[in-house]
């Protein structure tokens, strides 16, 4: 019947033959709906059909559902899979079963799904690199759209072999004929979801890919799978659940993705060199994925270039950083909590980190001023709580916060520099602090301050030059510091050379 429904309406709105499916009268009530925002059909048992159209629910009658009306979705649509799942031939739309303790089906949801072109426009640099792309964000957010939308353009546009592992068929739709949304990938059904991680080897195996793409790695067995990929040089796109890169490394399950999770204990001497405790949480290995994309909401993402560098940071207490891009543009976000601000003004460098020869205001935007305080004190940094923000040489905001319009003018207005944290604790103020005033514990005060009177200089002359400059070698953690504040400005840093003479390279702006 699917079949039959999707032959009888070559051209037609692909949302039409999911209407199509359901019984007269709650199609009748659906006339009148804007169709670009209806998302999903529920219809419950005993309980009215309902729509969600642009993130509102809508009853569609004031009768309940009753086993008939669910019977009439059933005969028109493909079969129900092990993970209760269905589709309708050749369209996007996806059909999912609630049942009861019997096996029999109460409940039916009918998510409307669609092709959305240009929604990868800005990742596509990152899709040509040729590296591995985890896409990060919750149910409903998009995921699927666009890695949809990247095995189109891996395939059409940068002429790559490219096969989609599809387990319920939401990728490339339901039938034995992949959707025209994915162009000229082809596509690998998975017979039961448990399957999955030995689809994805059969299809290096056996098919000779350049770009695997798969949505939803959920399993270790998924996890193994895409690292073995990953090993033999085929580049891998997938889809994880989850909102942010933290939520991945905390989720043992999948921390194996970005380099898995392992605590270790050092030696006194390692300790002290590094200025940690003896027992620290470490990334185990290498990550699967290179890049990680955080989805905030459906136009604007937030991207991770080094996985392995923003997992480190992560672990460290400190801000995995990261850029947040928007559709039609590329900004800065997240970049080490503390960006700051550059002139207006033409040809004027931008204001390096405040001097610390003399006491530094910091407010406290929404946060305790009392916790801040406590913090000064047990850093011993030449720094007081200011009670104003326009009397302030900087200011620390909750993260929820920082986009309030009081605080956004007065950033703007005073191009203050702004450092965000998480939550309201000695813990987070610490770490800001930290990097604020280059505290590292461990380590000799004449060495620290002489690594940043030299990334200082370094800084001020790859800006007003646009050279590039080589810093001396430093020990890691060192070197991590004066990374914190090369990428403070916009600007790229490089390791160079081996232990005991790495150090950095500051690269001038890209034009």
């Amino acid at each position: 019947m699917a079949d039959a429904l999707a032959q009888s309406a070559p051209g037609s709105d692909e949302l039409d033959l999911l209407l199509a499916v359901l019984p007269d009268s709650l199609r009748r009530s659906l006339t009148d709906t804007d169709r670009t925002a209806l998302t999903e059909i529920v219809m419950d048992l005993g309980r009215p059909a309902a729509a969600r159209i642009d993130g509102r629910t809508r009853a569609l009658s004031q009768r309940a559902v009753r086993p008939e009306d669910l019977a009439h979705v059933i005969d028109r649509i493909g079969e129900f899979t092990e993970d209760n799942r269905a589709g309708i031939a050749r369209t996007l739309h996806r059909i999912a079963a609630l049942r009861n303790r019997k096996g029999q089906i109460v409940g039916l949801t009918l998510r409307v799904g669609r092709a959305v072109h240009g929604t990868i426009d800005i990742l596509r640099d990152l899709l040509e690199s040729g590296r591995n792309l985890l896409i990060l964000g919750r149910p409903g957010i998009g995921k699927t759209t666009k890695l949809r939308e990247a095995a189109r353009v891996l395939a059409d546009d940068l002429s790559r072999r490219v096969i989609v592992i599809d387990t319920s068929n939401e990728v490339a739709g339901d039938g034995d004929i992949p959707h025209p949304a994915i162009g000229e990938a082809r596509r690998m059904q998975v017979p039961h979801p448990e399957r999955q991680h030995a689809v994805m080897i059969e299809a290096v195996e056996n098919h000779m890919p350049e770009v695997i793409v798969v949505d939803e790695i959920g399993t270790e067995a998924e996890a193994a799978a895409a690292r073995t990929i990953a090993e033999r040089g085929v580049q891998l796109i997938g889809t994880a659940h989850g909102n942010t890169l933290e939520n991945l490394v905390m989720n043992p399950t999948l921390s194996d993705l970005v380099g898995g999770v392992h605590v270790v204990t050092l030696s006194d001497d390692e300790a002290r060199r590094r200025g940690s405790p003896k027992t620290v949480t470490e990334r185990r290995a290498p990550p699967t994925f290179d890049i990680v994309v955080e989805i905030v909401e459906r136009d604007e993402v937030v991207v991770h270039r080094d996985t392995a560098l923003a997992v480190d940071r992560l672990l460290e207490g400190m801000d995995p950083g990261g850029e947040r891009r928007t559709r039609g543009t590329t900004v800065r976000a997240r970049e080490i909590a503390d960006e700051r601000r550059p002139s207006e003004e033409a040809g004027v460098a931008e204001r390096l980190p405040p001097s610390h020869e003399k006491t530094v205001r910091v407010y406290p935007y929404a946060l305790s001023r009392d916790l801040l305080e406590r913090v000064i004190r047990d850093l011993r940094v030449n720094a007081r709580a200011a009670r104003r923000p326009e009397d302030s040489d900087l200011i620390v905001a909750l993260r929820s916060r920082a986009e309030d319009a009081r605080l956004t003018r007065l950033v703007d207005a005073t191009g203050l520099p702004l450092h965000v944290v998480k939550s309201n604790t000695t813990a987070q103020l610490r770490r800001v602090l930290q990097n604020v005033f280059n505290v590292m514990q461990g380590f000799d005060d004449e060495e620290v301050k002489d690594a940043v009177r030299e990334v200082e200089h370094a800084i001020q002359r790859v800006l007003n030059e646009g050279v590039e400059v080589a810093l001396a070698p430093r020990r890691p953690m060192i070197r991590r510091m004066q990374h914190r504040m090369i990428v403070r400005y916009h600007l790229d840093a490089e390791a160079a050379g081996r232990e005991p003479l790495k150090h950095l390279v500051i690269h001038p702006r890209r034009h």
